[in-house]
């Protein structure tokens, strides 16, 4: 397998289910989106959902941090760029933006800490030797490139003495 930079493997539209009372996608579904597209960096990387019925051992999620860009409507078309941030004997760090598919413009980004499991005792094992060369290769090949600047960056706490305390 060669390591692409950016890896583009999912693709899907904004559907209507997805809307809120607002007139654009819910919070909650972009987290679904992004999970979709860490599902096909999994299956790219021989770890998804057949992997899991195969071997009884899968990938968990246990960080994540999304940001909003830009709002997405119902219908607009969605593509994800995926970055192996980095990976180890048992944890992948995964990074996606959401863009529009054909304007190109950012709409969100989301970064997910993994762990890979063995189901049978619900605790953290290597992955396979072939899974681990694999993703540290796309780590290297994306390490090469722009780390984006919403990688790594938390929920900055409001600044009680900047804060606009003034009713309406």
């Amino acid at each position: 397998m060669t390591p692409a930079t950016p890896l583009d493997l999912h693709r899907e539209s904004v559907r209507p289910e997805w809307i809120d009372y607002n007139g654009h996608m819910n919070v909650a579904y972009y987290l679904l989106a992004f999970d979709h597209a860490t599902d096909a960096v999994l299956d790219r990387f021989g770890i998804g959902k057949a992997y899991v019925a195969a071997e009884n051992r899968s990938v968990f999620v246990v960080d994540a941090h999304l940001t909003y860009a830009r709002e997405v409507t119902e219908g607009a078309p969605l593509r994800f760029d995926s970055l192996v941030l980095g990976a180890d004997a048992k944890r992948l760090h995964l990074f996606h933006e959401m863009r529009h598919a054909e304007e190109g413009w950012l709409a969100a980004t989301a970064e997910f800490m993994l762990l890979h499991v063995d189901l049978a005792t619900r605790k953290t094992s290597p992955f396979p030797p072939e899974v681990a060369a694999a993703l540290t290769q796309q780590a290297a090949a994306h390490a090469a490139g722009p780390r984006p600047p919403q990688a790594g960056r938390g929920v900055a706490p409001l600044d009680p003495v900047k804060s606009d305390r003034s009713p309406g």
